[in-house]
């Protein structure tokens, strides 16, 4: 039997699980995976890995990532286990925590990844959920760090769909290290006020700004991110139309500074929210920012051991 993480784990359930420092290090870690991919520091170690939603960028980089570090993943979709079905999720985080030595789950609701932590001891670690996608925007703050060197000060607008995961994540993973956020969103698709006075005390400790507008506005802005505008889980059939001002275009990005790069966490629709010119041009970094998240997970599960 696996031995559990001495004292309380560490769960990592939203971007400001990590607090300033933390996060810090991860990302240098990060950045020395990328460059050193293969060692052992999860060697003779288990880490089941759930999916309750479909995945690519997910199930691939974490199945992957685990396998460089010397561990076992054993990769799940939920639904052919008991979880959530004839068994709760505490008893699943008590049964887990006797095999294996963390838990990563794609799931629904952010309150299932607190049921489980009730009885898991060991870490476990959000891959998204319908309130946020850390992973992603640990990968996306490397992606940065390596196109702009200091995180502190960058100047980053995110368009669209602000009432998502990855509009909470932005806002709270990015003034977490010190980045200027803007959350670029028509009325009616604005992030929740709960998730913005949460993101404040973050920028409130790091000197970060953070902003929500009504429009698309990308003036100086050294990054430009977006993101599909039906997210996971959500009614594909809502109405959308408010949202087209807000699509990344060539002549929205000439308004960005001169050296501005374009993200998108993927998968994208061209000609939705992004055009084509723009996610396949020049300024795009979405393929180096999906290989990151493969760099930025195994730095955080590394971390989470040491």
């Amino acid at each position: 039997m696996n031995s559990p993480v001495e004292s309380a784990p560490h769960h990592i359930f939203a971007d400001d699980s990590l607090s300033v420092a933390e996060q810090a290090e991860v990302l240098e870690l990060g950045l020395e995976m990328k460059r050193n991919p293969i060692r052992k520091s999860l060697e003779n170690r288990s880490v089941a890995i759930l999916f309750d939603k479909t995945s690519t960028r997910t199930r691939f980089s974490f199945d992957v990532g685990v396998h460089q570090l010397g561990g076992h993943p054993i990769v799940v979709d939920s639904g052919k286990s008991q979880m959530g079905k004839k068994e709760s999720y505490q008893d699943t985080g008590a049964v887990l925590s006797r095999f294996v030595d963390a838990v990563v789950w794609r799931t629904g609701a952010h309150q299932n990844l607190h049921d489980m932590a009730e009885t898991a001891t060991v870490p476990i670690v959000n891959a998204l959920c319908d309130d946020f996608h850390p992973c992603q925007i640990l990968a996306d703050l490397l992606t940065i760090k390596e196109k702009k060197g200091d995180l502190r000060g960058v100047k980053a607008v995110y368009l669209g769909d602000g009432a998502n995961n990855m509009a909470n994540s932005y806002m709270l993973g990015f003034t977490t290290a010190g980045v200027d956020i803007t959350i670029a969103a028509p009325e009616g698709f604005q992030p929740e006020q709960r998730f913005i006075d949460r993101a404040k005390l973050r920028a409130d400790e790091t000197g970060a700004t953070l902003r929500v507008i009504g429009e698309p506005d990308v003036t100086g802005a050294d990054v430009v991110i977006t993101d599909t505008w039906v997210s996971m889980g959500m009614d594909a059939d809502r109405d959308t139309t408010a949202l087209r001002r807000f699509q990344v275009d060539e002549a929205l990005m000439s308004n960005a500074a001169p050296d501005a790069v374009f993200m998108h966490c993927l998968p994208a629709y061209r000609g939705s929210e992004v055009t084509a010119g723009v996610i396949d041009g020049p300024r795009s970094v979405v393929f180096d920012e999906a290989e990151n998240r493969l760099h930025a997970q195994k730095a955080l599960l590394e971390w989470l051991f040491r």
